[in-house]
C-alpha cells in the first residue's frame, strides 16, 4: 500500500466520525510494532493537510521485563518531530512473577492502557489513537459472539468517563494486509 492510499483511509475514518477537532492533542500509543508505527506515521503525514490543527505525543508502555528496546522508536519520533514518551512500568513482574496469572492477556491490556491512559493525562492530551484495524473489528464481533453470545466490536469513537479521555481509532478502515504492504 503507498502513503496516499493509507493517508485516504485514515482521513476518511476520521472524517466520517469526527475524529479530530482543532487543537487536540493526541497521544498515540506505540508498542514498535507495523499496526502502531503505521499509526503514527500516517498522523503525522495527515497533520501537513488536515484543516483541524493538532498536535501529537507518542507514548510506549514498557513492561518491565528488560526486554524491550526503544531506541529505534525515539530515532523515528525526533526524526519526525513527536514528543516521545516511555512509562516505565512493572506490569510484567505483577503479571507473572506475583500473580502468576494462566491467562494474562486480558489483564496485561488493561493495565497497559491504564498507563498510557494515564500518562496521556499527564503530558496533557485529551485524545488516545489506539492503533485497532478493520481485522481487529472483525475478530473483536466474531470472538464476542461466538464467546459472549452477544454482537459487539469497538466503537470508531469511545470517551472515557473516568478519565476524561476520548479514544480513536483512525485506522479502522484499513486491513492487516494493507499495513503489512505499507510497512
Amino acid at each position: 500500500m503507498k502513503l496516499q492510499r493509507l493517508l485516504s483511509y485514515v482521513r476518511q475514518a476520521v472524517d466520517d466520525y469526527r475524529m479530530i477537532d482543532s487543537s487536540d492533542v493526541i497521544a498515540v500509543g506505540v508498542s514498535g510494532g507495523k499496526d502502531s508505527l503505521a499509526l503514527l506515521y500516517a498522523l503525522k503525514e495527515l497533520q501537513h493537510f488536515y484543516p483541524n490543527p493538532y498536535t501529537i505525543k507518542a507514548i510506549t508502555v514498557d513492561l518491565g521485563l528488560g526486554n524491550q528496546n526503544t531506541d529505534e522508536i525515539e530515532q523515528l519520533c525526533k526524526s519526525m518531530e513527536i514528543e516521545y514518551h516511555i512509562v516505565r512500568t512493572e506490569i510484567g513482574t505483577i503479571i507473572f512473577k506475583e500473580r502468576h496469572e494462566k491467562n494474562p492477556c486480558s489483564l496485561c491490556a488493561k493495565m497497559r492502557k491504564g498507563a498510557l491512559n494515564n500518562e496521556a493525562l499527564r503530558i496533557g492530551c485529551n485524545k488516545v489513537a489506539y492503533a485497532h484495524h478493520k481485522d481487529d473489528f472483525i475478530e473483536t464481533f466474531l470472538m464476542s459472539l461466538l464467546f459472549e453470545g452477544r454482537i459487539h466490536t469497538f466503537s470508531p469513537k469511545t470517551y472515557l468517563d473516568k478519565s476524561k479521555l476520548m479514544v480513536i481509532r483512525p485506522l479502522m478502515y484499513i486491513n492487516e494486509g494493507e499495513i503489512i504492504s505499507f510497512k
